[in-house]
């Protein structure tokens, strides 16, 4: 048996390989990228996704620094052909990543700028004593190291490196930047989206469309972020998003090499749910992709948990979700029902028009790894998406729950649904609905003219604790109709809850009562306990509850 170490967050290359921890091959990325004979390559993937490891063993396998560390190599994929033995340690290259460029304003931004930069020169300044450099040259290297020089010197600095480079070793770089768009969320976020724009953008046109002594450049992020806004006239940019088949099993492990691992951890027997947690990415057309932060941390800690989902702030995504329209919601809704939604969206994300654009949320979940594509027309640009996995699903519904967390609102709340303390949970829904209508609703107020599913997702936020104890069903048909909600017991002994709701309609109904009665007559006429009586549950055993809504004001019935 290998006794390899799982080494939770180890994104260096060498240490992984030298300390024999636990890695999956993924060099032959390496043959793939180099053979397409691209100039400049955008990939998009998830975060947690190995996009900063395979930078560093992109690094590894190509830098001059590493010319006599071949070993690391050995026995990997690359390392299979001759022709790739002779190519390791044969260029220049230079790494940067922009993983902590994070700052609530543009000052912030353009020092941590600086730190990034000068640090990469500080690594090449060997340059500093060579011949290559006349003094002009060495004042303009040390004026990137100097901490008062102006945003237009780091805007050359990549350029002028690859020159140095370039004279030096008599080869063109290669250039690789690890999270590129690290900058962009929190520019857009802070509120300094249009200066830091304009800097990066003139950053990457002179390291990357104008720059001649470059050989190569390889960028990684999660979204792909418009040409417009700082790729352009970058006509020689290839880029690949999660729908693109190039190097579709390059990020993530594919679940031959997850099942592998999970043998060699004598863990064969978890599979199936394994499978079940944390399948469900999905590359190019190469299904079953695992994300390795959640397989990794499995391996190690042995319990199913929300690994990947808690690993860093989903502030983002639930700002927009919050603020979106009720079309969106209703949407989202579907989705946490395990359903999917049909959607026309573009892979490239304007930052700046998040907050305008339906289509731009969309396109976020997708390249954050929250959706996957079920399918696609790609030449219309409509995708059927589904929730990615049971994990994410779980993240997003914590994250709705949230939403309308206020005090101890939900613990109360399902206390009082599991006592059939009606009272309480009237009392309850009144002063939760005063307190997050407007803001759910995007401003209007949830009445009889709009759909009954803003109060529907609510209550299902409320309730989503119960999902160890019960079964929590959604508009699904039992008897002559669907239910609206249905909670069963996975002890067949506990009760069982059959949830309708009703928003008045003085066209229907003279009063909230008369629509909360309306809601029993509907639970009694349909047969919607049918589907529990069919299960063994005796009629005493299962409580139905109307939910009468107008506006801001809730009557709860038992029937």
């Amino acid at each position: 048996m290998d006794t390899r170490v799982v080494s939770i967050g180890n994104q260096d290359f060498e240490d992984v390989i030298a300390k024999n921890s636990f890695y999956v091959d993924k060099t032959h990325f390496i043959k793939e990228w180099w053979e397409n004979l691209d100039s400049v390559t955008l990939i998009t993937r998830p975060r947690r996704f190995g996009k900063t490891l395979l930078m560093s063993m992109v690094e590894k396998f190509f830098s001059v620094e590493y010319k006599d560390k071949g070993y690391l190599f050995e026995g990997l994929r690359v390392f299979e052909e001759d022709r790739y033995r002779k190519l390791q340690g044969t260029y220049p290259v230079i790494f940067l990543s922009f993983a902590s460029i994070k700052s609530v304003n543009f000052e912030g931004f353009y020092r941590k700028i600086h730190s990034v930069i000068g640090e990469v020169y500080r690594k090449k300044d060997y340059l500093l004593n060579s011949e290559i450099l006349d003094e002009a040259e060495r004042k303009k290297f040390l004026k990137v190291l100097d901490e008062e020089a102006e945003p237009e010197v780091y805007e050359d600095s990549l350029r002028l490196l690859s020159d140095y480079l370039y004279r030096f070793h008599g080869k063109k770089p290669i250039i690789l930047l690890d999270e590129y768009d690290t900058p962009m969320q929190e520019a857009y976020l802070s509120g300094y989206w249009g200066e830091m724009v304009s800097f990066i953008r003139g950053l990457f046109n002179t390291a990357f469309k104008t720059n001649p002594y470059l050989e190569r450049a390889l960028l990684t992020g999660i979204t792909r972020v418009s040409k417009e806004s700082i790729f352009s006239d970058l006509n020689n940019l290839v880029v690949v998003t999660s729908t693109v088949r190039k190097y579709e099993d390059c990020f993530g492990f594919t679940e031959s090499e997850v099942f592998h691992a999970l043998e060699e951890r004598g863990l064969g027997d978890q599979k199936e749910a394994v499978k079940h947690w944390y399948d469900g990415f999905k590359f190019g057309e190469l299904e079953s992709i695992y994300n390795p932060w959640s397989i990794i941390n499995f391996l190690d800690q042995k319990e199913f948990r929300l690994y990947w989902a808690n690993s860093s702030s989903n502030g983002l995504i639930s700002q927009l979700l919050q603020s979106s329209d009720q079309d969106v919601k209703e949407m989202m809704e579907d989705l946490l029902r395990g359903g999917t939604i049909t959607v026309s969206l573009d892979e490239q994300i304007v930052f700046n028009q998040l907050d305008k654009s339906v289509d731009a949320v969309w396109s976020l979940l997708l390249a954050s790894g929250y959706l996957k594509v079920e399918s696609a027309d790609v030449s219309k640009e409509i995708y059927v998406l589904a929730v990615t996995n049971y994990e994410v699903l779980q993240m997003l519904k914590r994250m709705v729950r949230d939403w309308f967390k206020e005090s101890n609102h939900y613990s109360r709340f399902v206390r009082a649904l599991l006592a059939c303390d009606t009272e309480t949970m009237e009392e309850y829904l009144n002063r939760l609905l005063l307190q997050v209508a407007s803001s759910f609703d995007g401003g209007r107020n949830a009445s009889a003219a709009e759909p009954e599913r803003f109060y529907h997702g609510l209550v299902l936020g409320l309730i989503a604790e119960l999902e160890d104890r019960y079964f929590v069903r959604s508009n699904r048909e039992s008897g002559f109709g669907r239910y609206d909600v249905m909670l069963e017991p996975v002890d067949a002994g506990k009760p069982a809850f059959v949830l309708e709701f009703k928003v008045f309609n003085p066209r229907r109904e003279s009063s909230l009562e008369e629509a909360a009665d309306a809601g029993l007559k509907q639970i009694e006429e349909k047969q919607y306990v049918a589907e529990l009586a069919a299960r063994g549950f005796s009629a005493e055993s299962i409580h139905r509850y109307a939910l009468a809504f107008e506006g801001k004001r809730v009557l709860v019935k038992e029937g």
